[in-house]
């Protein structure tokens, strides 16, 4: 699976409190290999829908965690931890939280729909 240049992310809170979200209208409307909408901010913290096939590249937040949570799909989750890489495989309704400065890497061999729970401000790209 080769990297994945073409990242649509979407910082603009789409859907304001009391606004029913249809995740599924979003992913059946959906025409990009890689997108990450940000549905709605919870306090301090934002949730976020991503839809995603192929790799993206290598990354940390120095000051964040983050939460992914597969709904469709499989996430296959490149972790460099203390020099050591390894491969955590994400099936529907199974998640995995990233800590602060911990080396990530998201990949998916297929049409995967994620959410992910991260604080606002966050840099998805990476710091």
């Amino acid at each position: 699976m080769s990297e994945q240049n073409n990242y649509n992310i979407l910082p603009g809170v789409k859907f304001q409190h009391l606004e029913t979200i249809d995740v599924s209208k979003i992913v059946s409307e959906n025409k990009e290999k890689w997108i990450n909408h940000t549905l709605t901010k919870v306090n301090n913290g934002l949730v976020r829908l991503a839809i995603i096939e192929g790799e993206f590249h290598w990354h940390k937040h120095d000051n964040e965690d983050e939460f992914f949570f597969v709904l469709e799909g499989q996430l296959l989750m490149d972790i460099e931890e203390n020099g050591e890489r390894r491969t955590v495989e994400l099936n529907p309704m199974q998640g995995i939280t990233i800590s602060k400065g911990v080396m990530h890497c998201p990949r998916a061999p297929q049409k995967t729909v994620i959410m992910l729970f991260e604080n606002d401000g966050i840099i998805s790209t990476g710091d």
